[in-house]
């Protein structure tokens, strides 16, 4: 049964979705950092250092990369642009200190210097469908950005970095400027029409999304492909740290397991709960939630569950419920009643 207009403003998580869907809503970058890399290497060396080609980025341009252990397994991952002068790294600020300190080891007699400049900017993202017109009443035109571009304005005489961010289900920009300006532009934001969203519900549209987040569905024990995230790995770019493995899973033609979003029929588990098929443990869900989507309630799940239990179409289950995998991102449409078609994993 769809939701009411007393349910909405009992539950204002489902209020923020459904403006995140079918509207507009801005939310703070608080838990975003960055790492600024100089020097005359930085492109040579830092192409050397992560899983897709950073030689071949433009100004303007980014692309999204893990760093891996010698061994092959993810120590991080980030966000990639290319400034005129610089490389720009943004990552979640936890992970700036781990990185930072993993990727000055491999400085030897590069020209590089990483510094950490989270401090000297604000962020603020806005999401949904009407993102793109409510920034147009402000003067920032943003419908020529492709995915992952980045470039600076000005906005009211002051500086404006504006980056089409990551976004497979909705629309969505990110603002970087000074912190006075960023709270200008939240007031602006939300006189325009936008509302302001709750991690919960930036949540909702991560799982809907199906979006992995490093430290809670990606861990440091996780290979690249394993993780089903192509977007992050360039196979023709020349040597890198963890190279090997990852061309050695590719000669083999597949993981044993692999990052799968699913439908959850039954209790509502706890992130971490074992898959069964067959009466063996054949995965694991990294992230759950009951999504309150305008049309109708439904629970999603994030977690890796063995290829071949997959491909055979087996029953998976886990204590309270079933797991039925699902094809993501997942439209809202999709919710209970969806076509058996709309029901196949996505694939690595």
């Amino acid at each position: 049964m769809a939701p009411t207009a007393q349910s909405e403003i009992t539950n204002p998580a489902a209020t923020q979705l459904n403006a995140l869907l079918d509207k507009a809503a801005i939310f703070p970058l608080n838990e975003t950092g960055w790492i600024r890399a100089t020097g005359e290497d930085r492109v040579r060396w830092l192409n050397g250092m992560v899983t897709n080609s950073i030689q071949d980025l433009k100004p303007g341009k980014g692309s999204y990369s893990f760093v891996l252990s010698v061994q092959g397994r993810i120590q991080g991952d980030a966000y990639i642009y290319a400034d005129p002068d610089a490389l720009l790294l943004e990552t979640a600020s936890a992970q700036v200190p781990g990185l930072i300190a993993l990727l000055d080891r491999f400085i030897i007699m590069d020209d590089v210097e990483l510094s950490d400049v989270s401090a000297t900017r604000s962020g603020l993202s806005i999401a949904g469908p009407e993102a793109a017109a409510l920034l147009a009443m402000l003067g920032l035109n943003v419908e020529h950005l492709a995915p992952l571009d980045l470039q600076t304005t000005e906005w009211s005489s002051t500086p404006v970095t504006i980056i089409h961010a990551h976004s497979p289900l909705v629309p969505r920009f990110e603002l970087w400027a000074d912190t006075a300006t960023i709270a200008s532009l939240s007031e602006a934001l939300l006189a325009a029409g936008a509302v302001t969203a709750a991690p919960e519900s930036l949540e909702y549209l991560r799982i809907l999304e199906g979006t992995p987040l490093y430290g809670k569905d990606i861990r440091d024990r996780e290979l690249p492909q394993e993780t089903a995230q192509a977007r992050a790995l360039h196979f023709n770019k020349g040597c890198y740290l963890g190279q090997e493995i990852v061309e050695r899973i590719r000669s083999r033609g597949n993981v044993h397991r692999t990052f799968s979003a699913f439908r959850l029929e039954g209790d509502l588990p706890p992130a971490g709960s074992m898959l069964e098929a067959e009466g063996k443990q054949i995965g694991e869900l990294t992230s759950t939630a009951s999504i309150p989507l305008p049309s109708n309630p439904v629970q999603l799940a994030l977690g890796y569950a063995r290829r071949e239990a997959l491909d055979r179409g087996l029953p998976l289950t886990y204590s309270g419920g079933i797991a039925i995998p699902i094809a993501v991102p997942f439209s809202p449409a999709e919710a209970p009643g969806q076509s058996p078609a709309s029901e196949s994993p996505e694939r690595a």
